[in-house]
Order: structure tokens, then sequence, then C-alpha cells
């Protein structure tokens, strides 16, 4: 079968692609650097044709509110209209556990506008809801840092690997569309300002973790629940202590 995922050369799709191919599906990397430009309409068609499935795990280039709500609204109607001429018969996108309820973001503004242009879409659709990658801690603490302090909030969350995250999108790629929302999450339960205080001592970095209840995440400020997910979510199988150990930072975090 043939699987167009669209972000393939990132994070998450490289994986997704990868676990497709090894398969057996001709799952493609669809991405600017291989010539396939959801916002332009570059080499789009030529890349859905004869796929049933699409894959779109790709992520505005700014969490500015306009530029975010621009890219997605652009790539999302440029994606539909692609996918109706192709025939797709899945349209799969990954998006946030919580989305709905961080509505204060620009960013998580224009994440629901992306899945609500999915559900008024005649394409059938899957939307999965992540939880928080493990990769992405290291960034969490950046935007929470203040000199050689890092403010954030005492919150719950679930966060996963990303190779957790990638099976669960092959898996769902390769089940019928739900027409709906599937959720998934790491397999335990952290509050934040701990377990990125983790990773900074397991780096060695000196900067100091202050839990703040105020402190926002990403500009929302969180209630104790704000990023968890509900009780029939997907559970990733990764351990945090051993991906900490075991999954090197990316080289821009050495």
């Amino acid at each position: 079968m043939k699987i167009v995922v669209i972000g393939g050369t990132g994070l998450i799709g490289s994986k997704v692609v990868e676990l497709l191919s090894r398969s057996g599906h001709e799952a493609l990397a669809a991405a600017p650097n291989t010539g396939v430009n959801t916002i332009t309409g570059e080499g789009l068609a030529a890349a859905l044709r004869g796929a049933e499935v699409v894959i779109d795990v790709a992520n505005s280039p700014s969490f500015e509110a306009q530029a975010a709500m621009d890219f997605f609204r652009t790539a999302g109607l440029n994606l539909t209209a692609a996918e109706q001429e192709a025939g797709v018969k899945h349209h799969l996108a990954l998006s946030v556990v919580g989305t709905e309820r961080l509505q204060d973001s620009g960013y998580f503004r224009a994440k629901l506008s992306q899945e609500r242009l999915i559900q008024a879409s005649p394409i059938p659709y899957t939307i999965i809801h992540a939880t928080q990658f493990f990769e992405f801690l290291r960034g969490i603490a950046q935007s929470g840092t203040e000199g050689d302090t890092v403010r954030l909030p005492h919150a719950h969350f679930q966060p996963m690997a990303a190779q957790d995250v990638a099976a669960a999108v092959a898996d769902a790629a390769l089940a019928s569309p739900v027409n709906g929302t599937i959720e998934v999450a790491g397999p335990a339960v952290f509050r934040i300002d701990e377990l990125v205080a983790r990773v900074l001592e397991f780096d060695m970095d000196p900067r100091r973790v202050i839990a703040d209840r105020q402190a926002p995440y990403f500009g929302v400020r969180l209630d104790e629940n704000s990023l968890m997910p509900g009780p029939s979510a997907r559970l990733g199988t990764t351990d945090f202590g051993w991906w900490l150990v075991n999954v090197p930072p990316p080289p821009s975090w050495r």
C-alpha cells in the first residue's frame, strides 16, 4: 500500500516512514527537502498519486499565532484538495493532547483549526492526540529559562518517547479511519518541573528548576490536568529512565 507521510523527514515522520517501509509498504517521505511543499502545492499532486493513506505529521516552522494559523490552514486546504483529486481513502494527522484546553495559545488555536478542517473534509480521517515527547523536554526547559533558573508549572503530564508516537501513528495508518480522535501517552505520570529537572541534572546543566504554579507553558497557564490524556489513551512502553540514558540528545543540545 502506498502511504504518503507529510513531514516525513522530521523527528516523527522519519520514524513512521521507517516502520511502514519495514512492514512492506511504499512509504513516501514528503517534505520541502524531498520536493513536496504543502504550502505552495509544489509536488503534492504527484506525491499523492496512487496513495491510499496520507499521514500529516508536519509542524509549523513558527509558534507565532498568525504564522501558525496561516501554515495549518493553507497546508490543510491544499492537502484536502489534493487528496480528493487522488482518491485518498484515509487522512491521519498528529496533534496534541489537550489542544482544546490550551486555546489561550495562538499556536494551539491554529492546531484546533487544523483539526476542524480535517473533520469538515470529505476524506475519512483519524486524529491522534499525543502527549509531550521526551525529546522536547530540553525545549520546555529553554522556554522557561530566566538567567540561571528555569520556572515551570508543577502540573501533571504523561510524556512519551518519539518512537512510541511513531508506532501509534503507523498502527493507526494501517487501521480503518475512526472519524474521530485517538489519544496516546507515555506509561507514567510526572510533574513538569520535576522531570525537566531530572533531564538537566543528567545533562550536568547548572540551571536550577523552580516550580511556579503561575509560570506559563508556552504562553498558557495550566491547571493540574491540562496536559493529561483521558483514561482510554493508548500507552507507550518506553520507560523515561531508559530513554534518558540510551537516547542521545540531538546535536543542537550537546
